[in-house]
């Protein structure tokens, strides 16, 4: 018999598993937070100490940056998508075996592009530069060109009103790979280093582990919302879901009438409603994974918290688990101003605990939170 599973189930099992529904314990590891998320999207690093922050009773900004810099269970990497992200170290075995083994269907211009006996020989050549030191951009820049050969320096990739040198366009293959993450930054420089060496997982092993990883964070899911969490190819994602499914690793479930998959034995939801409300930062992993979108984002919601139907890009408020509004933070010494703009009307109840939400993000960004309700006067990703 198929289990049913509600959008009321999944999103209270959802919110349980991202630490949104109950804040992780004080003293809680940071890296087991970003495990429970699937990473933290980490390009405005910011960003990233609020979605860690606002899940973890206690925690600070400055947790997050002893577990980058003191401890080094986390790294700062390029993750899924391509996009820069915070990762447990002790999964970077996991990591760097499945997300080389997606496919990937972008293709540069052909005065841009490298072959792969390129790729690899670029790849190689970062490895070697940051093995054991830190260096900016252009130092490693020069460190590749020395190694592979002018071609690699060629500026031809358009990129903000200017031109990369091409071998850039393989710095995320070279996160990837683990032969690259960020290091500290040199004043208002960002530095790359190398994470420590490791033995990547077999890429077929990585793979499926993601999935059930990913559905237990985040299902029921189909193989589209899987493929376009990881910007996968959706045939490629099928035919994964397909071989799991064979092999009894997945099992499928009737999620609000359409057919989804968990991981195998993964059935049991809570029936109790989600309340509350919460505030999530830019490009929140909860966001972006959270599917179908157009029940995460109701009404009007989806028009003014999605840009061009493209999630992460406002900071979301979140009432009940649905997203009910939008909300910015501006930043004045050791004061911060939470604008927030409600989607719909807030009970008495809802407002104190918006409240105690702003003064949570402030905490987390050390810092005296002052909450206005009103409108967002800025863009996406301001």
């Amino acid at each position: 018999m198929t289990v049913r599973v509600t959008w009321t189930e999944a999103s209270a099992r959802r919110l349980d598993r991202q630490f949104l529904a109950t804040s992780a314990k004080p003293g809680t590891p940071v890296a087991e937070v970003v495990s429970a998320m699937l990473g933290a999207h980490a390009q405005v690093p910011s960003a990233a100490e609020v979605s860690v922050g606002v899940r973890t009773t206690g925690a600070t900004r400055a947790a997050v940056r002893e577990a980058l810099w003191e401890d080094r269970t986390l790294v700062r990497t390029h993750g899924p998508r391509g996009t820069v992200h915070l990762l447990p170290a002790d999964e970077l075995p996991l990591w760097c075996a499945a997300l080389p083994a997606v496919p990937n269907g972008l293709v540069s211009a052909p005065d841009v592009r490298v072959s792969e006996e390129q790729a690899g020989q670029i790849v190689a050549a970062i490895g070697e530069a940051l093995d054991g030191v830190c260096l900016t951009v252009d130092e490693l820049g020069e460190e590749v060109v020395a190694r592979t050969g002018p071609w690699a320096g060629d500026l031809v990739m358009p990129a903000f009103q200017t031109l990369w040198p091409r071998w850039r366009q393989v710095l995320h293959r070279a996160g990837w790979s683990g032969a690259l993450c960020f290091g500290p930054n040199r004043g208002r420089k960002v530095t790359y280093t190398r994470p420590p060496h490791f033995d990547p997982l077999p890429a077929e092993e990585a793979v499926r582990t993601l999935v059930r990883r990913y559905l237990r964070a985040y299902g029921p899911a189909t193989p589209a919302w899987f493929a376009k969490w990881l910007a996968a190819p959706g045939g490629w994602s099928s035919a994964l879901f397909a071989r799991m499914a064979e092999a009894g690793d997945i099992e499928e479930v009737d999620f609000e009438g359409t057919a989804a998959w968990v991981a195998r034995g993964d059935t049991e939801f809570p029936r109790d409603r989600v309340r509350g409300v919460r505030l999530l930062p830019y490009f929140d992993a909860y966001g972006i994974a959270t599917q179908p979108r157009e029940v995460l984002f109701p009404g009007a919601a989806y028009q003014r918290a999605l840009a061009g139907g493209q999630a992460g890009n406002f900071p979301l408020l979140l009432v009940g688990g649905v997203v009910a509004g939008v909300w910015h933070q501006r930043r004045r010494g050791r004061r911060t101003t939470v604008t927030v703009e409600p989607l719909g009307g807030l009970t008495a109840g809802q407002e104190r605990e918006l409240g105690e939400q702003v003064a949570r993000v402030g905490d987390v960004l050390e810092a005296e939170a002052e909450l206005v309700i009103g409108e967002v006067t800025v863009g996406p990703h301001a």
